[in-house]
């Protein structure tokens, strides 16, 4: 992986020879306010499957700062859902869905030093259609006031609105399609008439 500073430096991050980089793009991201920014990357290992990395600038080159731990199982892998303050403490924390062609798994993650550290799971999912160079299914976004996460279901038929609360992942509420979804404009739909829902609620008084 190849990136170019703010002063015209390019700087470099290779893998051994048992992994790769299994993404099409990398994502700019920050974890605090006050944090530099990084590069979200899914990292595939031959034996151990994929994991998430958080890759920062080093002196001279791209170095890993964090990492998940690895899904466990070779070909077994993993799609980001975002990075945002789903807790509203104001570290955002990351998402992702793994294995979302069998049996998706939806994982929030938070940055502890070097490690990744899964605190909340919930099943049910499916973020991308096999095959398919499409990757942005889901997304965190602003719902009812707070940060949740619009990740499909495992059919993809509905999409679940998903929020982190000290029980866990809750879903809120969910929006139901006419036919799968196959791109992220079926979760502006969702976003849109689920505040809507939200804005036209009666409202009473004491």
């Amino acid at each position: 992986m190849v990136a170019t500073t703010d002063a015209g430096r390019e700087v470099v991050l290779g893998l051994p020879i048992d992994e790769v980089f299994e993404d099409l793009a990398p994502r700019l991201v920050k974890v605090t306010d006050q944090a530099p920014m990084e590069l979200l990357v899914i990292v595939s290992s031959l034996d151990s499957g994929s994991r998430l990395a958080l890759v920062g600038l080093g002196a001279n080159r791209l170095e890993m700062v964090a990492q998940s731990a690895p899904i466990g199982m070779p070909n077994r892998w993993l799609n980001p859902v975002g990075v945002d303050d789903l807790s509203g403490n104001g570290e955002a924390e990351i998402a992702a869905v793994t294995t979302p062609h069998i049996g998706g798994v939806l994982r929030v993650y938070r940055r502890r030093g070097e490690r990744l550290v899964e605190i909340a799971s919930r099943g049910g999912f499916s973020n991308h259609v096999y095959g398919s160079p499409e990757m942005d299914l889901s997304r965190p976004s602003l719902i009812d006031g707070r940060m949740q996460l619009l990740v499909p279901d495992g059919r993809r038929a509905n999409v679940r609105a998903i929020m982190l609360s000290d029980e866990g992942l809750v879903e809120t509420d969910r929006c139901g399609l006419s036919e799968p979804i196959t791109g992220p404009e079926a979760l502006h739909d969702c976003e849109h008439r689920l505040n809507q829902a939200v804005s036209i609620m009666p409202q009473t008084t004491m």
